[in-house]
Formats: structure tokens, C-alpha cells, sequence
């Protein structure tokens, strides 16, 4: 169904507003809104900043990697290593920890793209796998059993620290989805879903396959890893099951399978679903996972779309559009 161009732009004006409107808000909290509700902002925006990442990835890029936990956990690692045991501001880390594992998903890269499809999938997991085991035999870092990094934060108001970490977090969870939009408005955008679509009529075209797959996954390892570190300052702690955990992914794919994969609202409205839903089962223990994995289901059967992709498919319009149309 298509839109029209009224329609559509008064969805990109709507879209546009209510977005600065909640940055402009959640910027602010810290003089305006209770702790525990800074809390809530600050998980709610690097769950959608690990959405957005692996959506670009998969979504867009058709890269299924499982294995983002790999710098999740480096990037929550670094802040022992450099923060903790080196004595640098935490959150000077994180964007060090955004260089390092982007330098880190080069060898990965090299490794993994020599494999296709379910396996290149279970490649990502089994090298986030390896990391967590080297990690886990390295006594200087704390080991299996992981470390405190309350030493590193000592010195720092709290009111400045939840601060930071809103602000950082907005950065990466606004600024991600505002870095997506214009890469896919772009001629790489174009190139990459192709790419998506179709290796070998992309490279017929001109395309360069490897060049693309490459820019994608260095961004996002760069994402994950920047949004790792910030995890584990939340966290006050880090141990190798919790940062290389693999329910970094479920809980990404939920979002973004809910939302909506390959739309830029897809993990913006998934994030929104899910913090609902927890908050509405979280008193029912196990069923609470449970309920999830049905939904999930569900929509995986019925609506694979998600809820944005069912939105613009009877609306025809998009508060992001990415398409190109022929003009009439």
C-alpha cells in the first residue's frame, strides 16, 4: 500500500517531534525526575542502542550474528582493566572501548565471513564463547567468579555519575538511531540492502560485498563494545557469565523480532514492548520468560513483520522512511 505524500510527511514531522521531544526530556532528568526513574531511561536506552546496532547488522546488513555479547563483554572488561587497574575516569572508557573493539572485530571478521549463513550465526557464538573462557582464567581480572569496579567510580558525585551515565546512554541510544537513519539514507545505506537482498545481484551491479559487510560489522562490534562498557558501569560489577552472557541476545532479538527487523521504529517500539511487558509479568518468575518466548513465537508466525512493519504495511507510510520510489 502507498502512501500519500501528506500523509507522509506529516508521519516524518510527527516522528521527528515526539523523538526531540524525549531527548530533550530525558536530557534533562537529572533536574527534574527520581533516581529510580534515570535508572529505567538509562536501561531503556542501551537496550535500544544494542537493538539498533544489531538490527543495522541483520536487518539491513543480513549479517544473523549471535555473538554481540563478545563486546558487550570486552567493552564492560576494558573498564576493569583501564578504569580500575589503570586508574583513567570510566567514562573516558567507553569510547576507547568503542576503538578497541572495532580493532578486535577485525581478526573476527577475517574468521568469520569465511563462513555462510547458520554458520557464520554459530560462529559469532562460539568466538564470544572462547572470550568468555579466556577471560574467565585470567586472575588479574577477577577470574570466573569477576570483580567490582566501584574503585574506579570513587571521587565521582552520584549526582554527576547518574548524570553521565544518562547522558552517555542517550548518546548511544538517540544518536545510534539518528547514525542508522542517515547511513541508510545514504548510498551505502543503498548498497548495504542489496547487499541484504542479494550478494550476487549486488556485486553484478557494482557493489563491493566484502567492502560493505565489513563497514557494518566494524560498526556495530564499535557500537556493542561502547555500550558494553557503559552496561557495566551501571552495574557497579562484572563477571564473564553476566557480560558474555547469551541473554544479551535474546533479549535483543525479542525487541527487535517485536518491533520490527529492517525498520528503523522496529527497535524503537520493541524497546517500548518489552519494558512494558516486564513490568507487567516481572512478579510472575519463570512465566514471565515464558510469556516472552510465546509472543515471540506468535509473532514470528502471524505478524513477521513486527508491529512496525504491520503499521506501515496498512498505512503505506513511515516516521523513517529508507525506501527509494521512482517518481510518477
Amino acid at each position: 500500500m502507498h502512501s500519500s505524500p501528506k500523509l507522509q510527511l506529516a508521519l516524518q514531522l510527527l516522528g521527528l517531534a515526539v523523538c526531540a521531544g524525549a531527548a530533550i526530556a530525558a536530557a534533562a532528568m537529572p533536574w527534574w525526575s527520581a533516581r529510580y526513574t534515570e535508572q529505567w531511561t538509562i536501561e531503556f536506552l542501551y537496550t535500544l542502542a544494542l537493538a539498533q546496532g544489531w538490527n543495522l547488522l541483520a536487518g539491513y546488513g543480513g549479517l544473523l550474528s549471535v555473538g554481540q555479547q563478545a563486546f558487550i563483554g570486552v567493552g564492560g572488561y576494558l573498564i576493569v582493566a583501564i578504569a580500575v587497574m589503570g586508574g583513567l575516569n570510566p567514562f573516558v572508557v567507553v569510547p576507547i572501548a568503542g576503538v578497541a573493539c572495532t580493532v578486535l572485530a577485525i581478526p573476527m571478521a577475517a574468521l568469520l565471513f569465511r563462513l555462510r549463513g547458520p554458520n557464520f550465526a554459530v560462529g559469532t557464538w562460539v568466538v564470544a564463547e572462547v572470550l568468555r573462557l579466556v577471560i574467565s582464567n585470567i586472575d588479574a581480572v577477577g577470574g570466573g567468579s569477576g570483580t567490582s569496579i566501584t574503585d574506579a567510580l570513587i571521587g565521582i558525585p552520584v549526582w554527576w555519575r547518574m548524570s553521565t551515565t544518562l547522558w552517555i546512554a542517550l548518546a548511544l541510544g538517540a544518536g545510534g538511531t539518528l547514525i542508522v537513519y542517515a547511513l541508510l539514507r545514504s548510498r551505502l545505506g543503498l548498497a548495504l540492502t542489496a547487499v541484504r537482498d542479494s550478494e550476487a545481484a549486488a556485486a553484478s551491479l557494482g557493489v563491493s560485498v566484502t567492502r560493505v559487510k565489513w563497514i557494518v560489522y566494524l560498526a556495530a562490534a564499535c557500537w556493542a563494545g561502547m555500550t558494553g562498557a557503559l552496561i557495566f558501569i551501571t552495574k557497579l560489577r562484572v563477571a564473564p557469565d553476566a557480560a558474555f552472557s547469551i541473554d544479551w541476545m535474546s533479549t535483543t532479538f525479542f525487541v527487535v523480532v517485536i518491533g520490527g527487523i529492517g525498520t528503523i521504529e522496529g527497535p524503537i517500539i520493541g524497546t517500548l514492548v518489552f519494558f512494558v511487558l516486564r513490568g507487567l509479568l516481572a512478579d510472575y518468575g519463570s512465566w514471565y520468560l515464558v510469556a516472552l518466548g510465546v509472543i515471540a513465537i506468535v509473532f514470528v508466525l502471524f505478524i513477521p513483520k513486527g508491529v512496525a512493519g504491520l503499521l506501515q504495511d496498512l498505512t503505506g507510510a513511515s516516521m523513517f522512511p529508507v525506501q527509494r520510489r521512482a517518481p510518477r
